[in-house]
C-alpha cells in the first residue's frame, strides 16, 4: 500500500473515532446529525426514484385483458357466496321441515322410512309423484305415504330404486276416515282438485260439521289408524236429497312436501267386516283405499 493511501487511512480513522466520541459526549452533535439528514434527504429520494417510477408503470401497463379476467375472478366469487347465502336459507327451511317431519314421526307406532320426492308425474289428471325409495329399499305397493301433516297416499307402482306414489286427492283414490270428534266413519274420495276431497254417501242427520277433522279408520290396513287426513272445509245439506254433501281440505302439504315418510304396517289377507258389509260387491285387499269408490259409488 502506498503512502498516500495510508495516510488517507490514518485520516479517515481519525476522524470516524474523533466522530464516535463527539456523538457519544457532545449533546450537540444530534442536532449537527439532523442538519446532516436534510443533506442527505434528496440523494435518497433519487435513489428511490426509479422504484417507484417502476411500480407506476406496472399499475399502467396492466392490460385490459388482466382487467377483465379479474373482473370475471370477482363476479364468480360474489356469485358463490349468493349462492351459499341461498343454500343457508333452504338448509334452515328445510331443517324446519325435518323437525315438523320428526314430531309426526312420534305419533307413529309403525316403522316407519324417511324418503324423498324426485319426481312429479307432469298429467294433470294424475296426481302421482315418484320416490327414492324401490324394493331394494323394502318399498311395496299398498305402502302409506305420510309428511308431516297428515296422509298423503300410498305406493301404486315400485321399481328397484324408486316407486310411485298417487296422493290421496287423485279421482281414483279412495281412504276410509272416521270424525275424530265422534268416530263417524265415511269414506274420501279424491276429486282431481290438489286442495279438495269429497266424503261418499254421508247421510243429511249425521254428526258432521265444518271444521271436523277426519283422520284414517285403519279399515282396510293400509293407513295408520288415527292419522290425519283432512278437515272438513264444508258441509251442505238438501232437504231433498239424502246425503250432504261434504268437501275437505288435505291436512298433508301435497304440492308442497319434499321429505316423506313411508309406513310400514302388517298387510292383511282378509276384508274388515266393516268394509265388506258396506259394499254390494266383494272387495279384496288390493282394492282397499284405491277402488273402495267404485263399489260405494254403486250402491
Amino acid at each position: 500500500m502506498s503512502g498516500s493511501l495510508w495516510t488517507r487511512f490514518i485520516v479517515l480513522l481519525v476522524l470516524s473515532v474523533v466522530l464516535i466520541v463527539l456523538d457519544l459526549k457532545w449533546s450537540k452533535m444530534n442536532q449537527t446529525r439532523s442538519n446532516l439528514s436534510l443533506l442527505i434527504t434528496p440523494l435518497q429520494w433519487i435513489v428511490d426514484a426509479p422504484a417507484q417510477v417502476a411500480d407506476e408503470l406496472s399499475d399502467v401497463l396492466v392490460t385490459r385483458s388482466q382487467l377483465t379476467d379479474e373482473n370475471r375472478r370477482l363476479r364468480q366469487e360474489a356469485l358463490l357466496l349468493k349462492q351459499r347465502v341461498q343454500q343457508v336459507a333452504s338448509l334452515t327451511a328445510e331443517n324446519v321441515r325435518l323437525r315438523e317431519l320428526l314430531e309426526g314421526r312420534q305419533r307413529l307406532d309403525q316403522d316407519v322410512f324417511l324418503t324423498e320426492l324426485i319426481g312429479v308425474n307432469p298429467d294433470p289428471f294424475q296426481h302421482q309423484i315418484v320416490l327414492n325409495r324401490g324394493s331394494e329399499d323394502h318399498a311395496y305397493v299398498g305402502q302409506a305415504v305420510l309428511d308431516s301433516g297428515g296422509i298423503m297416499g300410498q305406493i301404486v307402482e315400485v321399481s328397484h330404486y324408486t316407486s310411485r306414489a298417487m296422493l290421496i286427492t287423485d279421482s281414483r283414490h279412495a281412504i276410509p276416515v272416521e270424525i275424530n270428534r265422534n268416530g263417524f266413519r265415511s269414506i274420501a274420495l279424491g276429486n282431481g282438485s290438489v286442495n279438495q276431497l269429497e266424503l261418499v254417501h254421508v247421510p243429511d242427520t249425521a254428526d258432521i260439521r265444518e271444521g271436523d277433522l277426519l283422520v284414517s279408520s285403519g279399515l282396510g290396513a293400509r293407513f295408520p289408524r288415527g292419522y290425519p287426513v283432512a278437515r272438513v272445509s264444508s258441509v251442505q245439506r238438501d232437504p231433498g236429497q239424502p246425503f250432504s254433501i261434504v268437501k275437505a281440505k288435505p291436512a298433508a302439504m301435497l304440492n308442497k312436501s319434499r321429505h316423506i315418510l313411508l309406513v310400514d304396517i302388517p298387510q292383511v289377507t282378509e276384508l274388515p267386516v266393516e268394509l265388506e258389509q258396506a259394499s254390494p260387491e266383494k272387495v279384496t285387499p288390493d282394492q282397499v283405499g284405491i277402488e273402495a269408490s267404485e263399489s260405494s259409488v254403486e250402491q
